[in-house]
């Protein structure tokens, strides 16, 4: 895949926020309408152009890390707003920044979280759980080696504590577990079809109207395969 292959011939680490959701969007995952500008106007265009709220984040290889870093600006409702918040991550970060990722701001309560992990004896295993910021904390996921079937992905979602979730929730529907199907079975496919994929973290993945949809995303590669 070019994305991965130019990634590894420049000696990244990582694929940017960006370039990973290029990847699980090829496969089929959705993902949130963003596009990336290195100017401030090319930047409020962007904005323009995907509706507003925006989200606007620092955008690079080397910003895995952005609400730690407070390099994220949520819920940006103009023009004037997105102006400001540009020129906040400019002249805030650290780190020197390139260009930055306007996407289009998805609400909802509910987080989930999917990925992928290369394990050394079994190869590509599939993980799915509960997400957001406190997934690290609640460890609630289930995992299975790829390639993975519709009947292992459902299985996963029922595997999990916090399973209800899934269920009907505040006046939200459902979440469609056949959507979220194809995202689990999708993941094992990329791991299968792309060794230089060593591990892959969408978290969150938020539901509109029950649809799931990947609102971060990490691409790490093993340049040793």
């Amino acid at each position: 895949m070019k994305i991965i292959e130019n990634a590894i011939k420049r000696g990244a680490e990582n694929l940017s926020e960006y370039e990973s959701k290029q990847v699980l969007s090829s496969y089929g995952i959705p993902v949130t309408s963003e596009t990336t500008a290195t100017t401030m106007e090319e930047t409020v265009s962007a904005a323009n152009s995907i509706g507003y709220p925006v989200v606007l984040k620092a955008s690079g290889e080397n910003l895995q890390h952005k609400t730690e870093l407070n390099l994220v600006r949520l819920n940006l409702k103009d023009a004037s707003q997105v102006r400001q918040a540009y020129t906040e991550l400019l002249e805030e970060s650290t780190i020197p920044i390139t260009e930055v990722l306007i996407q289009q701001m998805m609400r909802g309560n509910r987080e989930l979280l999917a990925g992928l992990k290369r394990d050394s004896q079994f190869g590509p295993c599939v993980v799915f759980g509960l997400g957001g910021i406190l997934a690290e904390i609640l460890e609630d996921v289930s995992i299975r080696v790829a390639p993975i079937t519709t009947f292992d992905a459902m299985d996963m979602m029922e595997n999990i504590r916090g399973k209800k979730i899934l269920e009907p929730f505040r006046g939200k529907p459902p979440v469609d577990r056949n959507a979220l199907a194809e995202i689990l079975i999708a993941l094992g496919r990329i791991g299968l079809e792309n060794n230089a994929v060593g591990e892959i973290d969408i978290n969150p993945i938020k539901l509109n109207e029950g649809q799931p949809v990947a609102v971060d995303a990490l691409v790490v590669l093993d340049k040793t395969s």
